[in-house]
């Protein structure tokens, strides 16, 4: 008999996240991985909150976000939250129950900057290579280390001369006025962001264009192909080869590079 092509709705309903992820599925071993390690630091969250006032978003729930975020290439928090709001194993993976509420985006965002700066990121990755499944992946023979651009998030149009004076009046045509850059030289040298001081202006190589960025670098253990380090600096000519160089010093039994690492001087 064929089925009929509607939905009634149910007064009362029972969903077992549970049992609806698979007991093979990746994230079940992730999952027990990550559970260990934040029970490991779970000390050191005390620190970065209040102990008074409303509860914030659980530092745990936060950081399991972050690698679903990271593993399926959710370009921001707002569509990390919608995610969230309808995927059973998202929900499963953080830690939400089936009938619990979807954190806002911004709220997301403030307390993921709080960990940020509280450098739990990093003590976060130091727990999960120190996990036992993790550790007998890892060997100190062969790294690898890539570097990328990561765009600042800063105008061009806040890149100034350093010479001129701040001013809180905004010029003709408003905040976000139409800028003409023809002819004029800028460099890091002479002209700093307004809105990130610290982003420098780089480009790829030559006839690239040029943005205001960071460069990211990552450490990559050749033999389970695993990522062991990660560092952030300025984006310059150099800064790939002085990260590498710091990463491997803690981790590799000896040091040697490949014959073509070192970069011409130009």
């Amino acid at each position: 008999m064929r089925g009929s092509d509607t939905r009634s709705g149910s007064l009362f309903s029972y969903v077992d996240l549970e049992a609806r992820v698979r007991a093979n599925h990746p994230l079940r071993t992730i999952r027990q991985i990550t559970d260990d390690a934040l029970q490991a630091i779970s000390g050191v969250f005390a620190p970065l909150y209040s102990r008074v006032g409303r509860p914030s978003v659980a530092p745990e729930m936060l950081l399991r976000a972050m690698l679903l975020q990271a593993f399926y290439s959710i370009r921001s928090e707002r569509q990390l939250m919608e995610r969230l709001e309808f995927d059973l194993l998202f929900r499963w993976f953080v830690g939400l129950g089936i009938d619990e509420a979807v954190w806002d985006a911004s709220v997301f965002a403030k307390n993921r900057d709080r960990l940020l700066e509280g450098d739990i990121a990093a003590k976060f990755l130091a727990a999960v290579l120190s996990q036992p499944k993790v550790t007998r992946l890892l060997s100190t023979e062969h790294f690898s280390v890539d570097g990328t651009l990561i765009e600042a998030w800063a105008s061009m149009k806040s890149f100034k001369p350093k010479s001129d004076e701040e001013t809180d009046v905004p010029p003709a045509g408003g905040r976000n006025a139409d800028v003409d850059f023809c002819g004029q030289k800028r460099s890091n040298d002479t002209h700093q962001s307004t809105t990130d001081p610290e982003a420098r202006l780089y480009r790829k190589g030559s006839g690239m264009e040029a943005k205001l960025c960071f460069m990211g670098h990552l450490l990559m253990e050749n033999r389970a192909g695993l990522l062991v380090g990660t560092c952030l600096t300025s984006a310059d000519g150099h800064a790939e080869r002085i990260a590498a160089l710091a990463m491997i010093e803690p981790r590799a039994a000896r040091r040697a590079a490949d014959a073509r690492y070192q970069a011409s001087e130009g």
